[in-house]
Order: C-alpha cells, then structure tokens, then sequence
C-alpha cells in the first residue's frame, strides 16, 4: 500500500497533515476523521487505522487526517468548533484528488462521527459514522433533512453514547439507517472486522 503524506490548510489557514492511499481503478473516495484529539485520538487510533488499511482493497481512495493541534497538525484543540472546517477541508482535499466522478463518503469515529456529520458539503455522497456521541455536531438537523444516505453505526454497550439515544435523536432523519453490534462497547475491541463490513456494506449502497 503506497501511503502519499499531505499537507492542506483548514479554512481559517491552519496547516493539516494527512495520509492518502490511491486505490488502482477506485471505485469510491472516503474521508476519515478521528476520535477526541483530548483523549488520545489521531488519525493512527484504532478503527480509523484499521479502515484506513482495509477500504484501498475495496476500491476506495481513502485520505485520514489529524484534527488542529493533534500531532504534526498545526494549532490548538477548538472544542469542536474549528474542526468543523478541518473535516470541510480535507473533503475538499480529497476531492481536488480524485474524478469528479467518484462518489465520496465522510465517515468518522466518535467525536469524528460527529465531525463528519457537521460538514453538509455538496461532494459528499453519504455519511457513515461510528458511535457518535451528537454532541459536538454542528449541522444536525440540516445534514438530518438531506436526502442523501446516512449510516449510524452502534455499539449495543456504548457507555458515551447508547443505542437508545442515538435511535431517539436521528428518528426525524431522512435516508438515515442506523446498525447495532452486539456486545460491542463504545471502542469496538475485537469487532473491527464487523465495522469495517458495515461500512464496505454502505459504501455499495452508494456506488449503485
């Protein structure tokens, strides 16, 4: 797999560092955001490395990012507000990359889920996130309303977020299907494969 580093400024000038993989004859383009930089999440933590490894196989061109002040990612944690515009800036990275063509899918983990779901950018074909906590999301309802398809991923012993919650808060959504695992708790230990298969699962959807 031939790891391409990159470099691209969020929306206020702030200099982001990232890793794309180019998939041969790709199929589909996918942006990951990470979990709470405050709690040891970068680009590298768990699921999203684990997805960033496994979607090039799958035809997908995948670029993962680090959040403001989050590694070699200049500034500082913004308690999610300016990461908005981080999560905005590399799906324009990412499709400056690729053939308009492509569909492009947003996905994240955690407080990235809810980063993902902030960003309504005309490019983005679905958004698939993993136990999001709707918490620090800025755009709920106007991503909510879009017709576009949406996937919510779901630990059935989520301690951040339940599944209850989550069923109660995006129950108005359009296009929006929502998938618990069994036993898996909020960091998904030993079920990566499952996700990653809910996410292949949901990237088919958007490719038809």
């Amino acid at each position: 797999m031939n790891v391409d580093e990159v470099r691209f400024a969020s929306a206020d000038g702030t200099s982001l560092e990232g890793e794309m993989v180019v998939a041969p004859e790709a199929r589909a383009a996918a942006v990951l955001c990470h979990p709470h930089p405050q709690y040891g999440g970068s680009m590298r933590a768990g699921l999203i490395g684990d997805l960033f490894r496994a979607l090039p196989a799958q035809g997908v061109t995948t670029l993962r990012f680090n959040f403001r002040g989050v590694e070699r990612s200049d500034g500082a944690w913004d308690e999610g507000r300016a990461e908005r515009s981080d999560a905005s800036a590399a799906v324009d990275t990412l499709d400056a990359a690729i053939p308009a063509s492509l569909p492009l899918l947003l996905a994240g983990w955690s407080f990235g889920g809810d980063m993902a779901l902030s960003v309504h950018h005309p490019r983005v074909a679905g958004w698939c996130v993993i136990a999001p906590p709707l918490h620090f999301a800025g755009a709920l309802d106007v991503i909510g309303a879009d017709p576009k398809p949406k996937h919510v991923i779901l630990g059935e012993r989520d301690d951040v977020v339940s599944a209850e919650r989550a069923v109660d808060l995006t129950a108005s959504w359009r296009s929006t299907t929502l998938e618990v695992i069994p036993g898996a708790t909020h960091f998904f230990l030993g079920r990566s494969a499952e996700v990653a298969a809910a996410v292949f699962k949901f990237l088919d959807l958007i490719c038809r």
